[in-house]
C-alpha cells in the first residue's frame, strides 16, 4: 500500500500527463477559458488582478487578463523571493518587457512598481470543487495567500484544464482554498468574495 505522501506525488505525476495531452490536444484552450467568465462576475473598480506567465502545459491565462484589463482592471504578475518565501507582485500590460526568474519563469522586470493583487489568478496541477489545490509541491502559492489573507480579503480563482478537476484530493493543514475554479468548459464559483460585485448562486459548465 503506498504511502499518503507517495499516493499524492502518483497522483501529481497523473494529473501532470493528463495536463500536458490536454495543453496538447487544444493549446489555444486559454481563449475559451476566457469566455467562460460570466458577464455577471464583474470586478469592483479599481481592480488588481494577479495573473502569472505560463509554464509548459499549464493553460495560458493571457486571454482571460486581457478580457479583464478591457473591463478595467488593473494587471500584475508574481515575482520569486526564493525558497520558502511568498510571491511578490509586480505591474504588469501586455507587451511589458520580462525578465526570467526562478525555474526559468518570466516575470516583470525590477523596475516595475509593485502592487498588492485583489484577484490572484492562481495556476495548478490539480483541484476539486471544494476548492482544494494542488500544485508542484513547493507551497509557493499558499505561503503568499495565507500571507495576503491575513492582512486584508482577496480572491483566488484556480485556471485548469478541465481534466484537472478531480473528486477529491488530499488536504494538509497549510492547504490554502480556492474561491472558483474556471476552465475550458466552466466557471464554478466556491466561495463568495469581496472583490465581486454581483455573483451567481450556481455552477456555470460541466467539469
Amino acid at each position: 500500500m503506498l504511502s499518503d505522501a507517495s499516493a499524492k506525488a502518483a497522483l501529481r505525476r497523473d494529473l501532470l500527463r493528463a495536463r500536458a495531452e490536454a495543453h496538447r490536444r487544444d493549446p489555444q484552450a486559454g481563449v475559451t477559458l476566457a469566455a467562460q467568465w460570466p458577464q455577471d462576475w464583474r470586478l469592483a473598480a479599481g481592480c488588481c488582478v494577479a495573473g502569472y506567465w505560463p509554464l509548459a502545459g499549464e493553460i495560458d491565462p493571457r486571454p482571460l487578463l486581457r478580457r479583464l484589463a478591457g473591463q478595467g482592471a488593473r494587471l500584475c504578475l508574481p515575482v520569486m523571493q526564493g525558497a520558502g518565501k511568498p510571491l511578490l507582485f509586480r505591474a504588469w500590460r501586455d507587451g511589458d518587457p520580462l525578465g526570467s526568474g526562478a525555474f526559468g519563469v518570466s516575470e516583470p522586470v525590477e523596475s516595475a512598481a509593485p502592487c498588492d493583487p485583489d484577484v490572484i489568478l492562481v495556476p495548478l496541477v490539480g483541484a476539486d470543487l471544494r476548492g482544494h489545490r494542488m500544485g508542484f509541491g513547493q507551497g509557493f502559492y499558499d505561503r503568499t495567500l495565507c500571507s495576503l489573507r491575513m492582512r486584508r480579503n482577496i480572491s483566488a480563482v484556480g485556471l485548469a484544464h478541465s481534466v484537472q478537476i478531480v473528486g477529491d484530493l488530499p488536504v494538509e493543514p497549510h492547504d490554502e482554498c480556492l474561491d472558483a475554479l474556471i476552465t475550458e468548459s466552466g466557471f464554478y464559483p466556491i466561495r463568495s468574495g469581496e472583490y465581486w460585485e454581483a455573483g451567481p448562486d450556481d455552477v456555470h459548465g460541466d467539469p
